[in-house]
């Protein structure tokens, strides 16, 4: 795995497949992370500007930008988590409670574990709980609650 010099002299990847490991494709803070062994917060996932080959972890399941809220699954975390783009309202706080979510202050993002004897039921419950509560967010800023478009 050699890397060669542009004209400047910086290192420039050979581009050979060797280099295309998560932790090669990955940008040197995350390298870092990587080697010691330091997890990465949920936003610092979400924000990476190079992907690694494999999909990325938490991936998006759903989302209503107009709303103003997304669902992910986290494979790494084993989480289920729903973000909103802004603080809503005790009625909507309420609702993710009831549910089992619990709200993650590091990554300022709801989530429920997912356990190898949950998992189908927790993601079923995850995407109902979203719908509702896209609902309740729509119709709170007024709205239309039309059809989710997936993306």
């Amino acid at each position: 795995m050699t890397d060669i010099e542009d004209k400047d002299g910086k290192e420039m990847p050979t581009g050979r497949p060797d280099d295309m490991s998560p932790v090669a494709t990955a940008p040197q803070g995350e390298q870092d992370a990587y080697r010691h062994g330091k997890p990465m917060s949920f936003a610092e996932r979400v924000r990476r500007e190079r992907r690694p080959l494999i999909a990325s972890d938490p991936f998006a399941i759903a989302g209503d930008m107009e709303a103003g809220v997304r669902l992910f699954e986290g494979k790494q975390d084993r989480l289920m988590m729903i973000k909103f783009e802004e603080k809503p309202g005790s009625e909507v706080l309420n609702r993710m409670k009831e549910y089992g979510f619990r709200w993650n202050p590091r990554d300022m993002v709801w989530v429920h574990p997912v356990r190898p004897d949950n998992e189908h039921s927790i993601r079923v419950e995850a995407r109902r709980l979203y719908q509702e509560v896209r609902s309740m967010l729509r119709e709170a800023k007024g709205i239309e609650n039309n059809q989710e478009i997936p993306f």
